[in-house]
């Protein structure tokens, strides 16, 4: 449930930017073709992961390790989710749709079984999560361009400290099932060094739309002050995490990181409209 309203609200963010007259219809076809759009990729899944599942603590009391749901009812569920997730889509506009069918592909058919067989899935997993907030601007729009190009840059290059912070700190859990979620499958220096690294790119890239370079994806001076404060804060914790080496500083990284996508979110859709009131 969070993680497909976390998605859910990216793409409602894209919507409020790329958009130049709210249709309510359109969001309410967004939100929910959306929600079944992610609530399929987690059946298939959890389908595909159901025997690991029940090996490791976070997993073993969902529906298919635990016997409450058979597979076939599951199959059943995740197909009806992903039809109605594509028609609802569709009906905003054929890209939209399409991007979505590919965020499903990309996520059941090559992350899912990469997990455990190479650190390389969470490169291929960010490609998946990084659409849900250029989706949200394809479906106002109907094109893509530079615009929700930036977008989907910021939450792919996010992903890599949000999910190896969680891979950190779940690091004995993940190896009962033999998921490979670190880049170099070690809680060292080595990952923390990359945490940092994809963090300040995740700071320089949400920046960028201040040079006013991205088309009418802009924020202003004021608003790229704001973004670099959270910036700041999102790689306090990430050196933090290099410093102390814990299972406490991943998690508090993890958190930091929740926030920063959503309150450069809520930046982004709050200035474009502050200045539009401003301006007109």
């Amino acid at each position: 449930m969070r993680l497909s309203v976390s998605v859910v609200f990216s793409s409602v963010a894209g919507y409020l930017l790329g958009a130049t007259s709210l249709d309510f219809y359109v969001l309410l076809l967004l939100c929910v073709g959306g929600y079944c759009m992610v609530g399929a990729s987690n059946v298939f899944n959890q389908i595909i992961e159901r025997d690991l599942d029940a090996l490791m603590d976070r997993t073993k009391n969902r529906p298919l390790p635990a016997g409450r749901m058979g597979v076939t009812h599951a199959f059943i569920l995740g197909s009806v989710l992903t039809l109605t997730g594509i028609f609802l889509l569709y009906t905003i506009n054929p890209q939209t749709a399409m991007f979505g069918a590919i965020c499903i592909f990309l996520y059941v058919s090559l992350y899912t079984p990469l997990k455990t067989r190479t650190p390389l899935s969470v490169f291929v997993g960010a490609f998946p999560g990084a659409i849900p907030f250029m989706l949200g601007w394809v479906a106002a729009t109907n094109d893509f361009g530079i615009e929700p190009g930036t977008l989907f840059m910021i939450q792919f290059f996010w992903q890599f400290p949000h999910f190896w912070a969680i891979g950190w700190f779940l690091f004995d859990d993940y190896k009962k099932g033999g998921f490979f979620m670190l880049p170099n499958g070690k809680r060292d220096k080595g990952t923390a060094i990359q945490v940092i690294l994809y963090s300040i790119w995740t700071v320089l890239a949400s920046l960028i739309p201040a040079a006013g370079v991205t088309g009418r994806l802009y924020i202003s001076p004021i608003a790229a002050i704001i973004v670099g404060g959270i910036g700041i804060w999102l790689l306090y914790y990430a050196i933090r995490l290099y410093k102390l080496q814990t299972d406490k500083a991943a998690r508090q990284l993890m958190l930091v990181s929740v926030s920063y996508i959503t309150l450069l979110q809520i930046i982004y859709v709050a200035d474009k409209y502050i200045l539009e009131a401003i301006q007109g």
